[in-house]
């Protein structure tokens, strides 16, 4: 799929954007572009790849001009470009839309008139029946890229999206705050019933991939994934330390959603992950997603899940870091 494509990922100096370019390169990409609006960040990155095929291009989603410039001559466009922090867009609401909801539309638009055959947005599972402003500006966002699909017209440009949960050791993730802590002999937790999806980055990346091959335009695909206990992760990173339970923090779900009721309506499901499917007027199952319906009532939410990760597989996890 990336053989001799030019690939441009926003956001492209973050924990996805660095591994996916790292594994683009050995895929044979002919180019890929780093779009993102920290310049140190991408110094630093460049120093670290040195790799005559990769561009730095420092912009910010918000700015549709600076977009237009960018996707000249793009095959591929991954979006992973976002405020994803719970308390900052929070405090901060309407750079959360300006960047998770407008950013996403100029992305579109500039996809569109720039001819770029296939684009992928990454989503979260915090965008399924959100709670906080973050997961309602990723739902906006994931609404925007499924409907992009019916206006682009006789283009080629197709749109889908990836939906999934928390990256192990990500930036800002919990894994490295319980890591810095510990040292205090105390790991705070917010509620000891909590539940978290639990995605590698190596596979996350790899989900993209798969999904650059199979995707028609329109989908919100959902990987199959384990879930662990938050009070497990602590134990397999601070065995020795006192867990304290501080309360739920606003905008904090004590279980996470990827997939509930009425979505499983449109659903597909195959062995190794699912596809949320259109309910508009453009969508037609010629499409040929063949996969099984999913039974009423079905959710796919971290609490009701077939597969947990144990606290030695936590440990293994975690100490992959």
């Amino acid at each position: 799929m990336l053989n001799n494509k030019t690939v441009l990922v926003t956001g492209g100096t973050g924990s996805f954007g660095k591994k996916f370019i790292r594994k683009a390169l050995i895929l044979g990409v002919k180019k890929v572009i780093v779009f993102s609006r920290d310049e140190l960040k991408q110094y630093e990155m460049k120093q670290e790849f040195q790799d005559e095929r990769i561009r730095f291009f420092i912009g910010d989603v918000r700015d549709k001009d600076r977009l237009y410039r960018a996707f000249d001559g793009v095959d591929i466009v991954i979006h992973a470009a976002a405020m994803k922090h719970v308390d900052a867009c929070e405090y901060n609401p309407f750079e959360a839309v300006k960047t998770n909801i407008n950013g996403a539309q100029n992305i579109i638009e500039a996809a569109i008139d720039r001819g770029v055959e296939k684009v992928i947005a990454l989503s979260t599972d915090k965008a399924c029946s959100p709670v906080n402003l973050y997961g309602a500006t990723k739902l906006a966002s994931d609404k925007l890229f499924v409907a992009a699909n019916a206006y682009v017209g006789e283009k080629k440009t197709r749109f889908s999206v990836v939906r999934y949960g928390n990256v192990v050791g990500s930036r800002g993730s919990v894994v490295p705050f319980f890591k810095k802590i510990k040292e205090t002999g105390t790991v705070p937790v917010t509620d000891e019933r909590m539940t978290r999806f639990w995605i590698t980055l190596e596979h996350g990346v790899q989900f993209v991939l798969d999904n650059l091959e199979r995707m028609q335009g329109g989908e919100i695909f959902v990987p199959k994934i384990p879930s662990m206990k938050v009070t497990d992760l602590a134990k397999a990173i601070a065995p020795e330390c006192k867990i304290e339970i501080i309360g739920i923090r606003p905008g904090e779900k004590l279980h996470e959603a990827m997939i509930m009721e009425d979505d499983a309506r449109h659903t597909v499901e195959y062995d190794s992950y699912y596809a949320i499917l259109p309910e508009l007027s453009w969508w037609t199952q010629e499409n040929n997603f063949e996969g099984n319906s999913l039974p009423d009532g079905f959710a796919y939410t971290s609490d009701n899940n077939t597969e947990w990760l144990t606290i030695e597989q936590l440990k293994d996890l975690v100490g992959e870091m």
